[in-house]
Formats: structure tokens, C-alpha cells, sequence
């Protein structure tokens, strides 16, 4: 393969670039069906290794031309054949989708049937419920009614009496018109029984941009030509353009979900009761006000009905200035671009019409695949949602594989040769006593003590990354029992994945097992060469277990130094055009280097944050000087406050130190566009990345 590769370089480069490349044909043998069983499996192999962005459609084609049509399409929603395959000692389950809402479709569907009012009985679980729940439930057995418990995810300790509950149906006398519905979100909580016996049901929320504006306006009230039509006084020319807007804000802050971290830090459950209440506040403010109230509004929709759901400072600032696109004076005139770059931004307009019919034929006229642009977000944030969903779906299917360890001797062998090389590359614990006497407790030198402290981490990982291994490599020589602990890390281990064991004491990472193990190594090399030559010229931020400790120390020596309050300091960030280990370390500050950017790159020219190349997901940012200064004095330039995180994953958990798990602080980097460009394009500084 790889002697084959390198000679038909050209033809595979058009594989490569190629948008759809698994419709392509492969160049030389590589195209056929290598060990003749029939299946083309491993042609999909070679396009994974090429585009692993283009996974989910290339698996979705194998399977419709190998399998058929029919498991690659989901059908249609009908509650009508869902209930004909029940019966009373089988729960019907509702699998709940983001910003959908079973509840009003089941209750119609209970008044068709002649169960509605008190025949139905509906209980949100949660503390205290599940008493009055089970009641609910032994009642209903024998009076023959309905009983829906919404929200099951919200009640894991009454888990398990709710399956003794369903196992029970079978043995006792149940009432034949007797059914249980249940409503839960996806949890590991909920019991597999009930899974397994009962009538599993979904209903995905419309996919796009289109679909999603199109089910606002053909939904309650807006398709009711009173509401719709109904605004009088002087802002009702306001009213319509404002709702445009009002639903297109609603269909991409929903949309950006899809994206992963780059579109929100944290997936929050924006849905249509947060759209109705602000259709509704719209209407009633326009008519209260003499004048278009456009803060006010701004002020209810970005910080109380939609921002009262964000938890998260970054996604707050995110908000708001998508909302800003949508909710301003100019935004009230026919023609007004909502996509203001990009392909297809001639598509996105205010429209200059007038009924609510013309509305919805505009509506109609939009593109069925939106193009990352319309969210605020660069082109190449498609491939970072392809690669999202392809990491999901292999995670899906290693879920679905035999986890029992021990099995065949080949497994054991493979384990074992996997054990031994993690083994050999983890060094001896480092010597903190040693260390002590030669970097001692400093009142101008913080870094000594940030130095022993990362010690003092890096020193338990190691040890729980050793005694595992050397505890596994017994247990499948027979020597110790296999326990729960170390089946769990021979089956991470196996697949490729980081232990759960290790990262307890780990640095957080999402890295795969090999990328997890290459970098500890390297972290560890980047301490022992520190030990060894003296405080380093340059820092490799990334290389550090507790990334604030190192940025307090560097502040502390600064301000211990000029002898001023270290609250009084900030750090003025300059990016540097030397290469780590060219230049001396600075007088004051620390030189770093190792971090990436997501979202848009540093364009050496022009000395400013510029737009990515296409496909290039992540640029390293040059080395920088962050040279600590007293706050008054720092000069201040044009630039975008770049958020930067320890990983990818971008969320994380505030400890008791008042730091978060993974955001690390604002990287001041320079700018001439305004901020809320980058802030839509989901612009962050990473210290790794995920490979």
C-alpha cells in the first residue's frame, strides 16, 4: 500500500480533494474487493485512513447498496403503529430528542383513543415523585387507564423499582387497555429490561436551517392569521421583519449544536417554549412603545429567555452577538444580508413581503443544506462536524462490541504486548527530595516551586499508570484476580482508548490511547530536561499539568520583583517571530510556545488574526512573550480576547481553586476585524489537540 501510494501520488490527490471521494474509484487494485468475500469492506478502510470526515456518508452508502434503503432512512413518526405493537405488560419509551416534546402528540393521541381527562395520567419524575408515581401505576392496572412518567433520566435511584415494577406486569392481573408511557433522555441510568421488552420510540427535531424556520411559521401561533397579522401602532412595521429575524435566530443558535464546541461550549437545550415566550414578549413590547424598544428586547431574549439557559460566560458573549445579527434597526429593511460572507450569502435576506403566505413561499426558496457561513462559522466547521459525527459513530459501535476479557489466547498476547510497551516507556518516579535541594524554595523565583508541585502530580500518574499495568500483566498470567478496575483497563486498553483509572489523576486530555502515551512521555522528557538544564528559555505551555500555577508564578515574580500587588498586574501578550530556543529569556515574563488555534489562524504578513485555509482545522500560534505589567500601564491595541482552553472539548468543571478544568485564560491576540467576527466563528486557543 504504501509503495503504491507514493507512485500514484497525483491520482490519489484527487481522491483526496474530492468532496463525495468514496464515489470516486481508487487507483490500481485498491478499488476491488481484496480478500474476495464478497464485500467491498475494505475499500472503506483505506477512505477512512484518507477522509475520516467523510465516514458517516460513505458507511451510509454501504449500507443502502449492501443492506437497502430502508436502514439508512428512519420512518416516519407514528404514534398509531407504535401503540399496535404494544401491549399492557410492555412500556412504551420515548427516547427524547433535543427541543422536542412528545407530550402534546400523546395526548391527542389518548383523546382519539378515548382516554382522555382522567383516563391519562402524566407525572414529571424528579424527588419525592416516585411514591405518587407507583400508586399512579397500581391503580391504573386494574382501572385500565394511561399513566405517562416524563423525564425518567431526572429519577436514577428509582431506576431500579421501576423495573421491578415492569417485571411484575407479566406475573400479575393486568387490565388489557392498561399502558405505561415513558418519557427519558439517553442514560446509562436506565434499566436495560425495560429497554429490551418495551416499544422504543423517537422523533428527531427538523435537520436544517430550512426545515427549522419552516416548522416555526407553520406551528401555533404564528400560522394564526390573527397573531400574525394582528400588531397595530406605530412599530407594526417592525413586527414581521423582527419575527424573520426573531425565527432565524432561533434556527441557527439550534443549528450550532451541530457543531460541537466551536458552536457552543456547552449543548443547552434551546427549544420553542424559549421562542414562543419571545415571540410573545416581541408583540407586546412593539405594541406597548412608541419606539422600536431594540435593547430592551435584545436584553430579554439574549439575557433572560435564552441567556437564562447559558451557563457559561464564553457562550454568553457568543449569544449575544449572534442575536446582535438579527435583532438592529437595519436588520428591519427588505434586502438586509443575515450571511454577511460566503457561499450562498445572496440566499439569506430579509424578505420584502408582506403576507404570511409570502412568508412561507420565501421560506421555501432556502437552501435544504445551509452552509456554515449563515451560523457565523468559517466553511471548514462542516469538517469539524463530519469528524464530530464520525467520532461518534465509532464510539457507537465500540459500545456494541463484546467487552469479556480473557477470551482467546490471541487477545491475552495482544494485551500483553500492549501492557509491555506502556511499561517501557512510563520513566522512574522523579526524585522530589533531589529536586528540592536543587531548585529550593526561591521569594523571587516562583518557578521553583511551580516546578515541584508539577513534580508532585506527574508523580502520582505515574505511579497508578505502573502499578495497573504491572497488576494487569498478573491477572492475565492468572497470577491476581481480574476485578472490575482492571477489566475496565484491558478493555480500554484494547480498543484504544484512555483508561478511566488513569484519568482520574490525569491531566485532562482526549487524546487516543497511543496520542495519550506520546505525549505523557513528552511532558515527562520536558520536566527531566528542566531538572537537568536550569529554568528553560522558553516554556512549552502545554506541557504543564496545572497551566495557571506556571501563569501566577511568572505574574509573582513580577510583582515580587517591583514590589507591587500581583491584583494590580496583567500580562501584555506580544507575538514573537523567533523560534523556541532561538532568543534568551526575558527580564520579565516567560516566552510559551505549543498552542493551537481553532477557528482562524495568525497571518504572519499581516501581523493579524486572518480567516483559515481551506481544510486546515488548527494552526499552531507562533512562540509569545507574556511579559506581566502593571495594568495601567499596559497600551491597548486592537485585538480579539481569545479564549484558551487545556482541550477540544472546550467545557469544564470549576474546582475549588476558583479555576475551571479547562479554560486557561484570554489570550489578547491581534485583530482589525471587529470582535464579534471572531466570537461567531467560535475562535479559541487550545494547549493539545485530540490526536
Amino acid at each position: 500500500m504504501p509503495r503504491d501510494f507514493g507512485t500514484q501520488l497525483k491520482e490519489w490527490k484527487q481522491v483526496y480533494e474530492n468532496d463525495q471521494p468514496h464515489t470516486q474509484k481508487l487507483p490500481g487494485k485498491w478499488d476491488t474487493d481484496l480478500n474476495d468475500d464478497g464485500v467491498p469492506f475494505e475499500r472503506m478502510c483505506i477512505l477512512r485512513c484518507l477522509r475520516p470526515d467523510r465516514v458517516v456518508p460513505m458507511v451510509t452508502a454501504f449500507v443502502d447498496d449492501n443492506l437497502g434503503r430502508q436502514y439508512v432512512e428512519p420512518p416516519p413518526f407514528n404514534l398509531e403503529e407504535c401503540f399496535a405493537d404494544s401491549s399492557s405488560s410492555a412500556p412504551l419509551v420515548f427516547i427524547l430528542s433535543p427541543g422536542q416534546d412528545p407530550m402534546s402528540e400523546l395526548l391527542k393521541f389518548a383523546e382519539a383513543r378515548g382516554f382522555g381527562g382522567s383516563r391519562t395520567n402524566s407525572i414529571s419524575l424528579g424527588q419525592g415523585q416516585g411514591p405518587i408515581a407507583k400508586k399512579l401505576i397500581s391503580d391504573a392496572l386494574f382501572s385500565g387507564s394511561w399513566v405517562v412518567l416524563q423525564n425518567c433520566h431526572l429519577a436514577v435511584s428509582w431506576m431500579t423499582t421501576l423495573e421491578k415494577i415492569c417485571e411484575d406486569f407479566a406475573v400479575g392481573n393486568t387490565n388489557p387497555d392498561f399502558r405505561l408511557w415513558l418519557t427519558s433522555a439517553p442514560s446509562n441510568a436506565f434499566p436495560v429490561s425495560i429497554l429490551q421488552n418495551g416499544v422504543k420510540m423517537t422523533n428527531e427535531p427538523p435537520m436544517g436551517l430550512r426545515a427549522n424556520m419552516l416548522g416555526t411559521y407553520l406551528a401555533d401561533p404564528i400560522s394564526d392569521p390573527e397573531f400574525f397579522e394582528g400588531v397595530q401602532g406605530p412599530n407594526a412595521f417592525a413586527w414581521k421583519p423582527m419575527l424573520f429575524g426573531l425565527c432565524f435566530f432561533h434556527a441557527v443558535i439550534q443549528e450550532r449544536r451541530g457543531f460541537g464546541p466551536i458552536g457552543w461550549n456547552i449543548a443547552y437545550g434551546f427549544n420553542t417554549s424559549d421562542l414562543l415566550i419571545c415571540v410573545r414578549q416581541l408583540r407586546n413590547f412593539l405594541e406597548m412603545y412608541a419606539d422600536v424598544p431594540m435593547e430592551a428586547l435584545c436584553y430579554t431574549v439574549g439575557e433572560c429567555n435564552y441567556g437564562g439557559r447559558v451557563t457559561d460566560d464564553k457562550d454568553r458573549r457568543c449569544l449575544s452577538a449572534l442575536l446582535r445579527n438579527f435583532y438592529n434597526f437595519d436588520a428591519l429593511k427588505p434586502g438586509y444580508q443575515f450571511q454577511r460572507s460566503g457561499v450562498g450569502q445572496e440566499n439569506y435576506l430579509q424578505p420584502n413581503v408582506e403576507t404570511y403566505d409570502e412568508y412561507i413561499a420565501a421560506l421555501r426558496t432556502l437552501p435544504t443544506f445551509a452552509s456554515p457561513e449563515v451560523f457565523g462559522l468559517h466553511a471548514n466547521a462542516a469538517i469539524t462536524k463530519e469528524l464530530k459525527e464520525t467520532r461518534e459513530l465509532f464510539e457507537a459501535i465500540l459500545l456494541t462490541q463484546s467487552r469479556s476479557a480473557g477470551g482467546g489466547g490471541g487477545g491475552d498476547d495482544l494485551l500483553s504486548s500492549i501492557t509491555e510497551d506502556i511499561a517501557s516507556k512510563i520513566p522512574a518516579d522523579f526524585d522530589l527530595e533531589a529536586v528540592k535541594a536543587m531548585y529550593p524554595v526561591d521569594y523571587l523565583q516562583s518557578m521553583n516551586t511551580v516546578l515541584a508541585q508539577e513534580l508532585i502530580r506527574f508523580n502520582r500518574l505515574i505511579v497508578i499508570i505502573r502499578s495497573s499495568l504491572a497488576n494487569l500483566k498478573k491477572a492475565i498470567k492468572g497470577l491476581v484476580v481480574m476485578d472490575f478496575d482492571l477489566e475496565q483497563l484491558a478493555n480500554s486498553l484494547s480498543v484504544g482508548q484512555r483508561p478511566a483509572m488513569w484519568m482520574k489523576r490525569s491531566y485532562p486530555s482526549l487524546k487516543p490511547l497511543a496520542g495519550y502515551v506520546t505525549d505523557l512521555v513528552r511532558r515527562l522528557k520536558f520536566f527531566t530536561d528542566w531538572i537537568n538544564g536550569g529554568i528553560p528559555k522558553d516554556f512549552w505551555i502545554s506541557g504543564f499539568f496545572f497551566t495557571q500555577a506556571f501563569l501566577t508564578g511568572a505574574m509573582q515574580n513580577f510583582a515580587r520583583k517591583n514590589g507591587v500587588s500581583i491584583d494590580l498586574v496583567d500580562f501584555r501578550f506580544s507575538v514573537l517571530t523567533s523560534k523556541p530556543g532561538e532568543v534568551e529569556a526575558p527580564e520579565d515574563g516567560v516566552h510559551v510556545h505549543g498552542l493551537f488555534l481553532e477557528g482562524a489562524r495568525y497571518d504572519h504578513s499581516t501581523k493579524n488574526l486572518n480567516e483559515c485555509e481551506p481544510k486546515v482545522l488548527f494552526t499552531e500560534i507562533p512562540m509569545m512573550w507574556l511579559q506581566p505589567m502593571e495594568q495601567d500601564k499596559i497600551a491597548e491595541t486592537p485585538h480579539y480576547n481569545c479564549p484558551l482552553y487545556k482541550e477540544s472539548a472546550r467545557k469544564g468543571v470549576l474546582a475549588t481553586t476558583g479555576h475551571s478544568s479547562n479554560f486557561v485564560m484570554y489570550l489578547k491576540l491581534p485583530s482589525d476585524k471587529d470582535e464579534a467576527h471572531w466570537v461567531k466563528r467560535g475562535v479559541a486557543g487550545l494547549c493539545a489537540l485530540d490526536d
